[in-house]
């Protein structure tokens, strides 16, 4: 059976559509659950998509081998028979995408299946026996550089180097603990009895690994990765999300989520309790407790499913659920004692989503807003928006008669568009903030409508290379109106598309109560006022500072959109503009004199420089010596805070009566604030806009008279 779908070309808000179903004569039988969702995908990847690839053989065949990739990332399970003997499917995924059956997902599942069997008894049989690092062999870590394994012999010898490179860095780190211990147990182990703890706690990780594997990586899991290898090829954003991610999806971009209230951690296969959030359900149920073991968890009267081994997240994903809705966790106690505990999800809000201020203190007063992503609950008007809360932030600085304001948005990226929209609107007056086009249309102008300002003074936007999106736009616009001086990488990450969410439930009726999931789906392209294009160009800084976090923008995705142009939109700069040439001219004199930046420069060409080599040695002696002049230079890197004078920061007087006695809260504030009194970029922006502010008051001064 054919699905047909029809996609609106313009979607403003999440909305699913239209379906309509046409049979093309394959079979009378409905089609299965895979067969849907592919039908689905396929369709509106070339109906609803802004600038679709042809989904041909061509098409097929890069999705086919990015998804080996994601089966084999270090190409130690599939062989090269296996490759090609599967090769002549790489071209049946379109056909797949359009209605035929899924045979090339069925046929690399089962080999894939196979080969995992099978790997799982070498790794054992290699880690029983000793390594000998006396012998001078090396391995290659760099998979770009390694073929897939020809036969079964040279599988368990890539096995086998990559275990014992594995094993060789443990044996150097107990080795280390060894020569700096004061107890005997530890200081008389002989380096045979290292070795072989070494290889055991090796063992354990990969023990841990393939039970996972085992009781996780089903075919819904693998059926997963195969239908975003064929969507990110299409464009690196469009995502299909199965039932569980996207419900994290839209809890991530709410800012909250039903759960029990509780922060979890892995250690050596058990899932631990790290906290308990006050007032939650778990800390008024009142049994669970930190370092309490979660052994089991169970949905309401269902069986209990055991999560000893399970990563966080996905332990995560069955501890959550729907408000009023019940978990039952089986808890080992740190007494020994084991028992049943029931929690009724409710609501829980992630304070660490939204926006939060600070005072810093100095030459100026200067006021700090961290913003970590544009958050919006799309499914509640009342609840959290960004735009609201840091219209929030602004007045309680401008309470505090704060000189200048630095925006924070290191490591934000992105969310909502009307959020960033109206975020901007805060700092300008009405006016363009960017220009949005469909496939196939004209650009469309989203506007700050209202003709006031809330804050008018000087202000400075950071970011860094993963600073995406929503970010982009508003940086994007505050230097196109000359509003903001922006300081930070080289460049943002260069994502300027925008994307929908779909449901693929809406689209077809299920019937056995079992989701499809959702399809985000890259429709509409965004530019600046100025006319160009954040696509992979980013936003070019105009205090460029060093960073480590280099090369991860969207530039190095071969299935990225191409950068380009519209034209202008109509817009006047600023009353007072930034001079950012001048800004920047006195910050790089500062930073060509700063030790910090000096250490941190030298830091970064290690870092390159270790991003090149391609192999490792196996040798305990060589390996060491290679270590120790890394590690030497890398320890540089430690250090650098050290030569950064500490920022006078300070919570607001009205943000500490919000907290108030609440342990939990104060601890977490005090962290916060501790991570900020040694940033080495928050100095220099610091710097900045002391600078800017020495600028800009006697214009406004002269202004004023």
């Amino acid at each position: 059976m054919r699905l047909k779908v029809i996609i609106p070309v313009v979607l403003i808000s999440l909305s699913a559509g239209v379906l309509a179903f046409t049979k093309l004569g394959l079979s009378d039988d409905p089609p299965g659950r895979y067969e849907v969702i592919m039908n689905l995908v396929g369709q509106m990847l070339k109906e609803g998509h802004y600038q679709p690839k042809p989904i041909d053989d061509a098409f097929s065949k890069e999705a086919f081998n990015k998804y080996l990739r994601s089966l084999d990332v270090e190409k130690k399970f599939f062989l090269k028979s296996d490759i090609d003997r599967l090769g002549p499917l790489s071209t049946h995924i379109d056909d797949e995408l359009k209605g035929a059956q899924l045979d090339c997902f069925r046929n690399i599942n089962t080999i894939i299946k196979q080969r995992v069997a099978e790997a799982s008894a070498i790794y054992p049989a290699i880690l029983s026996q000793p390594f000998d690092f006396s012998k001078d062999e090396s391995v290659v870590l760099d998979v770009d550089k390694v073929e897939y394994p020809v036969d079964s012999v040279a599988r368990y010898e890539a096995w086998r180097k990559m275990l014992k490179y594995r094993t060789l860095e443990k044996l150097t780190d107990l080795q280390e603990t060894r020569e700096k211990s004061k107890e005997d147990s530890v200081k008389n182990k002989t380096d045979q009895q290292l070795e072989a703890e070494a290889r055991e706690k090796v063992k354990k990780v990969y023990d841990r690994y393939f039970e996972r594997i085992k009781n996780r990586q089903d075919d819904n899991d693998r059926f997963s990765l195969y239908v975003n290898a064929i969507t990110t090829t299409m464009d690196p954003h469009t995502d299909y999300f199965p039932p569980d991610e996207k419900r994290q999806f839209e809890e991530q971009m709410a800012g909250k989520f039903f759960g029990i209230g509780a922060g979890l951690k892995e250690e050596d296969g058990k899932i631990k309790v790290l906290s308990i959030i006050t007032g939650s359900p778990s800390w008024k149920e009142g049994h669970l407790k930190v370092n309490d073991v979660i052994q089991k968890v169970a949905q309401g009267d269902k069986e209990a499913v055991d999560i000893t081994g399970y990563p966080v997240e996905d332990a995560v994903k069955l501890i959550r659920g729907n408000k009023g809705t019940t978990v039952k966790l089986t808890v080992k106690s740190v007494d020994g004692t084991v028992k049943v505990i029931p929690i009724v999800r409710d609501e829980i809000i992630q304070e660490e989503t939204f926006a939060k201020s600070a005072v810093i203190n100095g030459t100026h007063k200067i006021g700090y807003i961290y913003l970590p992503e544009f958050y919006s609950d799309f499914n509640d008007r009342n609840g959290a928006r960004c735009a609201a809360d840091v219209a929030k932030e602004v007045a309680k600085l401008k309470a505090e008669k704060v000189e200048g304001i630095i925006l924070d948005l290191r490591f934000n990226g992105g969310g909502s568009l009307p959020e960033v929209v109206e975020m901007a609107g805060l700092f300008i007056p009405e006016g363009p903030v960017v220009q949005v086009r469909s496939r196939g249309g004209d650009a469309i102008v989203l506007r700050d409508r209202d003709k006031s300002v809330q804050y008018d003074g000087p202000l400075a936007i950071m970011v860094n290379e993963y600073s995406a999106s929503a970010s982009e736009i508003l940086a994007a616009a505050m230097q196109d109106y000359k509003r903001a001086v922006i300081i930070g990488s080289q460049q943002t990450f260069g994502k300027g598309t925008v994307q929908r969410l779909f449901s693929l439930d809406d689209f077809y009726p299920v019937k056995d109560g079992q989701s499809l999931g959702a399809l985000k789906l890259t429709q509409q392209k965004f530019y600046r006022a100025n006319g160009g294009s954040t696509q992979l160009k980013g936003v070019s800084s105009d205090i460029v500072l060093p960073d480590p976090y280099y090369e991860v923008s969207e530039r190095k995705d071969s299935d990225a959109l191409a950068w380009d142009e519209i034209p202008k939109s109509n817009y006047e700069i600023w009353s007072n503009p930034v001079n950012a040439e001048t800004l920047k001219k006195s910050s790089e004199k500062r930073m060509a004199n700063s030790a910090a930046f000096k250490l941190l420069n030298e830091n970064l060409a290690t870092l390159k420089k270790l991003e090149k080599q391609e192999s490792y040695s196996l040798n305990l002696a060589t390996y060491k010596a290679e270590q120790k002049v890394n590690t030497a230079a890398l320890k540089k890197y430690d250090t650098v805070n050290d030569k950064v004078k500490e920022l006078n920061i300070s919570s607001m007087k009205v943000d500490l009566d919000k907290i108030g006695n609440d342990t939990t809260k104060i601890a977490r504030n005090k962290d916060w604030l501790k991570a900020r009194t040694k940033d080495i970029y928050l100095d220099e922006a610091v710097n900045v806009m002391n600078d800017l502010i020495a600028q800009t008051l006697p214009k406004m001064q002269r202004k004023q008279q």
